[in-house]
């Protein structure tokens, strides 16, 4: 699991609330950024991204966990986690 912080993320609410919407985006069919030698459940594949910095993500009106264009073309009817959605 995350033992240290990623950089930008204010507080471990929010880093739960990014990781969710990442385990969300991979459920759709988004690919994963890590490897590993055993599967994996998506909320645990989605920390181990967060762990190696490995997903985009940002605050604000398009804030969010950002997928590329690739993998939203795959994942249909992206929807994105905002700093008010990430505020409740």
């Amino acid at each position: 699991m995350i033992q240290n912080m990623p950089e930008g993320v204010d507080s471990k609410f929010r880093l739960v609330l990014l990781i969710a919407r990442r385990a969300e985006q991979l459920i759709r069919g988004a690919r994963p950024k890590v490897e590993s030698d055993r599967p994996m459940k998506p909320t645990r594949l989605a920390a181990a991204e967060f762990d190696e910095s490995q997903i985009r993500w940002g605050l604000g009106a398009e804030g969010g966990v950002f997928e590329t264009a690739e993998e939203a073309a795959v994942a249909e009817d992206q929807d994105l986690v905002t700093e008010e959605e990430a505020a409740r």
